[in-house]
């Protein structure tokens, strides 16, 4: 049996949100057993919002003097920024953190084409964070001047640009859009796990024509990726998080909801540790899938679904995959899609990331 696709929807796009936070130093001098519930409690507050929106947290201590935490949002309405925003400060170290820059903006199609991808307009819709371990981010406006050329012309100079950023592979470019929205006209935020790539690439760019029409893109932040624990430990205060060795996997569980409530038939989106995953319901057992399709993030979970085959067809350009394995069956997708443990404890299901020699795909309905 086949569950049909709805529409193919290639311009939902969604909201970006970068907060920066300074903490007051006062707080450091709290008692020991107050900082403690204080951050435990700020990180159970932030943890809650994982079930709404992509949040990825990095530090920024002793890379800026003015932010100390950043925390990346992404989200399909911006409503959950202010949700989030508001309960931070109802918590006992919001009272001490300051917002010390906040970027608001939004996923778009870009004007510009990227030669030989004819699909990069459509992945741009969709941020979909890297496991890299630094981000690079900054506010940009350009000139009026850029605008008022034609559109071949800037074509022209971003050719130049764009060829430029493929000599760096191993940085990952989300861009956003501010106008109307923000004092910006765009936010871009660099992946890589180099510092040096990064620094090569912003300096050769600065050679080349479009930087010529570029008003401000400063100021420009170094982030750290961490989990959401280490980054609140930097900021002072006895450690609360359990120490975790580089090489080791974490092994995180959500509770999504009760078993009642997702059918056969059913697809949820569930969000954990920064990544969207789509959960599946066939015929009774549960699949986790990473949401985003290999090939330019099209959204697995409003796909068609072969429950005898057990596969799904990305509604954008039809690649399908193996739900259960998360392999490429056909199309024209070249790589897998990460798949997730499911369990069903007490009637709840739960997703989780566990080391791959736990890794269970696929549970039995009722299955404990």
């Amino acid at each position: 049996m086949q569950r049909t696709s709805q529409n193919r929807d290639l311009t939902k796009r969604q909201y970006v949100r970068f907060a920066f936070y300074k903490l007051d130093p006062l707080w450091r001098r709290l008692p020991a057993d107050e900082q403690i519930e204080h951050k435990q409690e700020l990180v159970d507050t932030i943890s809650q919002f994982n079930r709404r929106m992509l949040l990825r947290p990095y530090s920024t201590l002793g890379t800026r003097a003015d932010a100390e935490l950043l925390l990346w949002q992404i989200a399909e309405t911006p409503l959950y920024f202010q949700e989030l925003a508001s309960a931070i400060v109802r918590t006992r170290m919001g009272g001490y953190l300051n917002l010390a820059y906040s970027y608001l903006s939004q996923t778009k199609r870009s004007v510009y084409e990227i030669r030989d991808y004819r699909h990069a307009s459509e992945e741009q819709l969709v941020i979909d964070p890297s496991e890299a371990k630094y981000l690079f981010v900054y506010p940009f406006i350009k000139s009026r001047d850029w605008y008022l050329m034609s559109q071949p012309a800037r074509q022209g100079i971003m050719d130049e640009h764009i060829q430029v950023g493929r000599k760096y592979p191993s940085i990952k470019l989300n861009t956003t859009y501010c106008f109307g929205i923000d004092d910006y006209e765009f936010i871009v935020a660099f992946e890589s796990d180099e510092p040096s790539d990064f620094l090569d690439l912003v300096q050769e760019l600065r050679e080349t024509e479009s930087s010529r029409y570029t008003v401000q893109d400063t100021p420009l932040f170094t982030c750290i990726n961490m989990r959401l624990v280490e980054a609140i430990d930097a900021l002072g205060g006895p450690p609360i998080a359990t120490p975790v060795a580089e090489d080791e996997q974490r092994e995180v569980w959500m509770d999504v909801c009760p078993l009642e409530e997702f059918p056969s038939g059913s697809t949820r989106i569930v969000y954990l540790e920064g990544k969207q995953i789509g959960l599946f319901n066939i015929e009774g057992k549960l699949y986790a899938i990473n949401n985003r399709c290999t090939h330019a993030r099209g959204p697995l979970s409003e796909g068609a679904v072969d429950t005898d085959a057990c596969t799904v067809v990305c509604p954008w350009h039809y690649a399908k995959f193996d739900i259960q394995t998360g392999h490429v069956v056909d199309g024209i997708a070249s790589r897998p899609v990460e798949t997730y443990a499911v369990e069903v404890r007490d009637g709840v299901i739960y997703v989780g990331i566990v080391p791959q020699s736990r890794a269970v795909n696929g549970v039995q309905k009722g299955q404990n």
